[in-house]
């Protein structure tokens, strides 16, 4: 496209100095040749040079100047700011970490007490309640932290044919990740509750994952649109 702009301001300039040419020589042309008249147009024609030698440099110039600036590869984002940096970085480690869990997720999510028995007097339990953790539910330094927030301060940087599916990455993160986290919590009384028991745990441990997956398919996508480094 540049290539194209620079093209046509070269075929302008000559243009320019073609008909600043042309302007001399019927100047010349006209000249007559009354020896009385001719010192004078004479003098007319070597200013009309003058003019043409100082309009071509002027023109010449200003194209060289136009050329360059339209040769000049623009940067392609403004400086990253220090928030946008570190919404960015959060997102990837959150993506990161919720992969290393579903990669290690009976490890943990099972519980051990050494020298305690739990309730039916295992020494280890399955409680998806880690999950809540690496959802960014237990604490303010948590990359995934009010995560949807921090994916809504990015949206000047996605490209206009993905804003649908960024918004939509973005709602179904929000909505899975605290679906996961209300499994995780309810789950953590699955035993306790009349008529719980460990297939309970079980099955909320199993919805729980579904949810841990879908929310990393949508980081997954929201690192894909903004073109970051996972």
């Amino acid at each position: 496209k540049t290539t194209f702009y620079y093209a046509l301001l070269l075929a302008l300039c000559q243009a320019s100095v073609s008909s600043a040419w042309v302007t001399v020589v019927n100047n010349n042309a006209n000249l007559s040749y009354n020896k009385q008249a001719q010192s004078s147009e004479t003098i007319l024609y070597a200013q009309d040079r003058r003019h043409f030698v100082t309009s071509s440099l002027s023109i010449i110039g200003s194209c060289a100047l136009t050329g360059t600036t339209l040769l000049t590869p623009l940067p392609s984002h403004a400086a990253t700011s220090p928030q946008q940096q570190k919404d960015e970085d959060n997102i990837v480690k959150g993506y990161n970490r919720l992969q290393y869990l579903l990669d290690n997720w009976v490890d943990k999510t099972t519980v051990c007490k050494i020298g305690q028995e739990t309730t039916f007097g295992d020494k280890c339990e399955r409680t998806p309640v880690v999950v809540m953790e690496y959802l960014g539910f237990k604490s303010t330094s948590d990359p995934l932290f009010k995560a949807d927030t921090a994916m809504l301060r990015l949206k000047d940087l996605v490209p206009s044919d993905r804003e649908v599916d960024f918004y939509d990455a973005v709602d179904a993160f929000a909505q899975n990740a605290e679906e996961a986290s209300s499994m995780a919590f309810v789950s953590s009384w699955g035993e306790a509750n009349p008529g719980g028991g460990k297939d309970r745990v079980a099955l909320f441990i199993e919805r729980a994952k579904n949810n841990v997956i879908a929310s990393r398919d949508a980081l997954k996508t929201i690192i894909d649109i903004l073109d970051l480094k996972a």
